[in-house]
């Protein structure tokens, strides 16, 4: 079962995010990773997900590299090895795990290929939990219409990230929902900063003591401009549309209550 992003998913036409960058479209069971080879690591990912046949399903799976690409071109397990780097999901375990039960877990299983990883710092906190729970958060407040969301989810590819074992680590994320409202296309827009916790000097990865992370709702045309991504109509869509107008573009979340949908 591979048939990748589906841009019709919300009745509405929704092509995958565009990024400027030559990119490897690899496609797995319900979501897709555009993977940026000079990088090693996803430009953009992009999953659909029916909140009404949701599996819950116990974790299960096992990292591994994707043998259609060479093992050159992905952040594989070297990056990750004894140091304070996790494996994060960019693409959700439970996201593309819907419908039949067989059908969800081999798209959860998939969900832990190599380019749909990126490194973030292994310390936890409140922001971090948030960022953890958007997809949640939006399918709820999507419930009074179909419970569909297409979610797209990649590291900030930043000139200025830092180098660590073969790759540059990057010091933030971002992540757009959308969904189909009462009018129509709407979507909100997310940024996970961890650049307070990356410390690659001396062979280290973190210092826990310098801060941690954080989490913000973010204009959907500041992340266009911060990536250099064309998210097409997405713009257009942004919840955050009367605030950008009026250039507040960003907004520092402490809970799910501040999230404007």
């Amino acid at each position: 079962m591979i048939d990748g992003y589906d841009p019709a998913f919300l009745a509405t036409p929704l092509p995958l995010p565009a990024p400027p960058q030559v990119v490897r479209t690899l496609a797995y069971p319900r979501f897709s990773v555009l993977l940026d080879p000079e990088r090693r690591l996803a430009a953009v990912t992009g999953v659909n997900i029916d909140g009404l046949t949701l599996q819950d399903i116990a974790r299960k799976g096992s990292w591994h590299l994707d043998r259609r690409i060479p093992d050159a071109e992905q952040a594989g397990p070297d990056v990750y090895a004894h140091n304070d780097l996790d494996r994060g999901h960019l693409v959700r375990r439970r996201d593309p795990g819907w419908g039949d039960s067989d059908a969800a877990r081999a798209a959860m299983a998939a969900t832990f290929a190599y380019p749909n990883a990126a490194p973030q710092v292994a310390v936890f906190n409140q922001s971090k939990d948030l960022w953890l729970g958007l997809e949640d958060h939006v399918l709820t407040y999507a419930e009074a219409t179909d419970q569909r969301l297409s979610v797209f989810t990649a590291p900030v590819l930043a000139d200025g990230d830092p180098p660590y074992r073969g790759i540059r680590v990057p010091l933030g994320f971002w992540k757009v929902a959308a969904w189909l409202g009462p009018d129509g296309l709407a979507c909100a827009g997310f940024v996970l900063d961890q650049s307070a916790l990356v410390d690659v000097t001396a062979g280290r990865v973190s210092a826990p003591p310098l801060g941690g992370f954080r989490t913000f709702q973010v204009s959907v045309s500041a992340i266009a401009r911060m990536t250099g991504i064309d998210l097409g109509a997405l713009v257009d869509a942004d919840v955050l549309a009367t605030e950008t107008a009026r250039g507040e573009e960003w907004r520092e979340l402490a809970g799910s209550d501040a999230i404007v949908l």
